[in-house]
């Protein structure tokens, strides 16, 4: 046997995680990048067009997010135990599985491009410039699937820093393709064209990266193998698109209030993106942590992971909502140059300083039970605190509260989505070194 690892140290956690947070904070990027761009070069219009377009694509992208959870969760599983050919196997078996549905999302865009007017009740204008957006994005679809197996797996090995250069290439491409393409009148459709492109530069940088693991090892495509990578894909599918009807259902509300709070909305919106992939950072490393755990059945090594993780976290959840209460309105000034979008921006910027700091335990667990591939705790926690949180929303909508009643109902699913797992989480750490992981 394998002796056990030294304990884990914030410093170890801050090692692994400072590549991860700058990644994650450059995955947010994108989003910053198109709506600067649209609110320095556009109106209200293409604001709004942009925010309903990447909405879609979160729909998408971040349903097909369990190729890059599962891929993490399983990844660290197989290394805790020590089994170097499955840890490869299942690089190979992410791959091949993400350009298979990417490539199946390419093919299907017509569908998507119908249902957008029955998604979003968004003005006639908004909708014609986000279709435009979509019909240049989607040819980036298998790309960005591969990217999230190659993102996953760097994860689950602790090869963090090759994380951050894929991460980098994506976003530098991105900010420059988008400048570009938007300045030569191309607007909103530049936008997608811009992202999309990036995103094949970064599915390149990736495989590359990882091209030493590629190979086809022994058991590659045996079943007792697969079915365990398929249940956990299908059970953090569910759990990922009901978490994205809570945000598509916060977008559609702000639309449904008009142009200037739809506008205002995605920018705050951008915001939380940017506080939450930073703290991810820690959801990530304790993902990792506890997938290494769960597969060494070491139930020491789970607490305290999930221990130094977590006091991380909350110290940086707390910093981002100070920065966002004092420093969020010269920001809100520089993004939105359209004065009723800023305006509606500015007077929700105190519910959005909240968010971070109130995010802190939901995204904690998330990364803790992903590590541990406890799939059915994590779709169930999410379909019902998504349900109270539109529950509460149409709730306040019928009170008459305004935005005011969405944002109060957008803080609620955060504590929604930490007390679901959070009773879940003492079986977990029982679980550890009792009996085998389900």
């Amino acid at each position: 046997m394998s002796p056990s690892p030294p304990p884990l140290t914030r410093r170890d956690i801050l090692s692994l995680a400072w590549p991860v947070m700058l990644a994650q904070s450059a995955s947010a990027l994108p989003g910053l990048v198109d709506t600067a761009v649209m609110g320095r070069w556009g109106d209200a219009v293409d604001l709004a067009a942009v925010a309903v377009a990447a909405v879609v694509f979160a729909f998408l992208y971040w349903g097909f997010g369990f190729l890059r959870m599962s891929t993490t969760g399983l990844t660290a599983q197989a290394s805790g135990r020590g089994d170097t050919a499955e840890v490869q196997a299942l690089l190979v078996r992410g791959l091949v599985l993400a350009a298979g549905l990417g490539a199946g999302l390419w093919l299907a865009y017509p569908l998507l491009q119908a249902a957008l007017p029955a998604v979003f009740q968004a003005s006639a204008a908004v909708e014609g410039e986000a279709g435009k957006y979509m019909a240049a994005r989607i040819p980036g679809a298998p790309a960005a699937l591969v990217g999230f197996v190659v993102q996953g797996w760097l994860l689950g090995v602790g090869r963090t820093r090759a994380l951050l250069v894929v991460q980098l290439v994506l976003n530098l491409g991105n900010a420059l393709l988008d400048a570009v393409f938007v300045r030569h009148g191309l607007g909103a459709a530049g936008i997608g064209l811009g992202t999309a492109l990036a995103e094949w530069l970064a599915a390149g940088m990736g495989i590359w990266l990882v091209r030493r693991s590629l190979g086809w090892p022994d058991g590659l495509w045996d079943g007792a193998r697969v079915r365990p990578m398929l249940r956990a894909n299908v059970d953090v599918l569910v759990r990922t698109l009901a978490l994205l009807a809570g945000f598509g259902w916060f977008v559609n509300a702000g639309a449904r209030l008009g142009d200037a709070v739809a506008a205002g909305n995605q920018v705050l919106l951008q915001l939380v993106a940017t506080s939450a992939f930073v703290l991810d950072a820690f959801a990530f490393i304790a993902e990792k942590e506890t997938g290494e755990a769960v597969g060494a059945r070491d139930p020491a090594r789970l607490r305290r992971a999930i221990l130094r993780t977590s006091e991380l976290a909350l110290a940086a959840g707390t910093g981002f909502s100070l920065l966002f209460w004092l420093g969020g309105e010269p920001l809100l000034t520089f993004f939105v140059q359209d004065d009723a979008a800023r305006a509606s921006a500015l007077r929700m910027l105190p519910w959005c300083a909240v968010v971070p700091l109130l995010g802190v335990p939901a995204f904690q667990l998330d990364g803790i039970f992903l590590g541990a591939t406890r799939g059915t705790a994590l779709r169930r926690a999410a379909v019902v605190s998504t349900g109270l949180y539109v529950a509460l929303d149409l709730l306040l909508r019928h009170l008459g509260l305004g935005v005011a009643g969405v944002w109060w109902a957008f803080l609620a699913m955060y504590g929604l989505r930490a007390l679901t797992l959070g009773v879940g989480l003492p079986r977990l750490l029982r679980s550890v070194g009792s009996a085998p992981s389900r």
